[in-house]
């Protein structure tokens, strides 16, 4: 009786062990649906993340001024240009591309607006010049007929040489031939004179021929460089003169040699060539900078180099059309009186361009802000709002730079700190991105 008691007891307590572990089963089993039929409304999870937002946007960015992408939340150096970031509290969107500046950030950060005015930009242009022959004073001497050069009185380049002096003299069989045909033509108007007893009827026909004859030799002889001195001996002396001597056409200096002594010429070759230096040419060098200013017929002041001593004044006149590609500059010319040979030509000199002053609209250029995308300046539209806005730029004069396109006369931009300003709009820009992406 005794094992039998016992053995009920154990399988009761069996029993009892049992259904405990199936009660804490089934519990366990519901827990997990009730936990998630208490999930936290919507609501205050979005609250939740209104408040993330809020502590986020009350942290303290520091921005470059040159790199608006580069944000920190501490202070430190731009790892691109190694400039301090600057603090961007007392910022806040206001549309896309803008930003709202208060009164006391303003204030700390010196922003000073300036006006689009229209006003009167003139420069004087500084550069240099290049003392030129005057090509229209070049005379060159080439022989008239063909013959040998026996003597060269011009023997270098850069000989002065003036008017009238002999230049070369030259054999030519032809040119003896002519002069025998003229002292042929004279031997026959002396013979008719010493025969005639009175100049009428066909003697006087027959003179007056001859007389047009002459003439007109004389000026085939002329032609042919041969002087009237060498003439009037032909006519006295009736005999030729084989050796010619031809004289300078004018003054000037030697600016070419194209034969020496015994070389054989003719009409073809390019003997000397004279350059007169009463006049000459400066080329004036004008860069791309300067090329918008100047027009032809504006004043132009010659100095020499480290001097204040005035060699000429005149009117700028445009000689090259074209850009040169190695220099990237354009050649101007001026044409200079040097009666007094005080200009070289080869020299440098200075040169001042006085350009005319004409009416534009003009910012000063500190508000022009040069980009990789183009000029900008930071447009204020009121109450502390500042927007970039895109400029077109031309002509610069001293501290105003013309507007060509983009801003209307009176409209107001920011003339320094403006780098401030464009970085606090990308800073805005790139927050409402951000934004829209989450």
């Amino acid at each position: 009786m005794t094992n039998r008691f016992a053995m009920l007891r154990f399988l009761g307590l069996l029993l009892i062990i049992a259904a405990g572990a199936a009660a804490i089963g089934y519990y366990a089993g519901r827990q997990p649906h009730q936990d998630a039929s208490r999930t936290i409304p919507s609501v205050h999870a979005e609250s939740g993340i209104d408040r993330l937002d809020e502590a986020a946007s009350a942290k303290t960015l520091w921005v470059c001024p040159m790199h608006s992408h580069i944000l920190q939340d501490h202070a430190g150096s731009c790892p691109i240009c190694g400039m301090d970031l600057v603090e961007s509290g007392g910022t806040q969107a206001h549309d896309s591309g803008g930003v709202h500046v208060d009164t006391a950030s303003l204030q700390r950060m010196g922003v000073r607006l300036a006006s689009v005015e229209r006003q009167s930009l003139g420069r004087e242009l500084q550069t240099y010049g290049n003392v030129a022959i005057d090509e229209a004073s070049i005379h060159n001497v080439s022989p008239k007929i063909e013959g040998w050069i026996r003597k060269l009185h011009v023997t270098a380049v850069g000989q002065p040489v003036r008017a009238g002096q002999i230049l070369y003299e030259i054999y030519s069989p032809e040119l003896v031939q002519r002069q025998r045909e003229y002292i042929e033509l004279l031997q026959r108007r002396d013979q008719l004179l010493q025969r005639m007893t009175e100049l009428s009827g066909q003697n006087a026909q027959v003179a007056a021929s001859l007389a047009r004859e002459r003439i007109r030799s004389r000026e085939r002889f002329g032609y042919a460089d041969v002087g009237a001195d060498i003439l009037d001996k032909i006519e006295k002396t009736h005999r030729t003169v084989d050796v010619v001597a031809v004289r300078a056409p004018a003054s000037g200096f030697v600016t070419q040699i194209g034969a020496r002594e015994g070389s054989y010429v003719g009409p073809a070759t390019n003997l000397l060539s004279l350059a007169d230096t009463a006049t000459v040419w400066i080329d004036i060098v004008l860069y791309p900078d300067q090329l918008a200013w100047v027009r032809e017929g504006d004043e132009v002041t010659v100095k020499l180099p480290h001097s204040d001593a005035l060699l000429a004044k005149g009117r700028l006149k445009f000689a090259s059309p074209t850009l040169d590609n190695a220099s990237r500059t354009v050649r101007a010319r001026l044409a200079v009186n040097n009666a007094q040979q005080r200009l070289r030509p080869g020299s440098f000199v200075d040169v001042v361009v006085a350009a005319r002053p004409h009416e534009a609209l003009a910012l000063p250029r500190s508000a022009v802000m040069r980009t990789g995308k183009g000029n900008m300046v930071m447009l204020a539209r009121g109450s502390g709002h500042f927007i970039p806005f895109p400029v077109e730029t031309g002509i610069e004069s001293s501290d105003l730079i013309e507007i060509t396109e983009g801003l209307q006369e009176g409209a107001q931009v920011a003339v320094n700190g403006q780098f401030l300003l464009d970085a606090a709009a990308s800073l805005s820009d790139a927050t409402q991105r951000m934004q829209g992406d989450h």
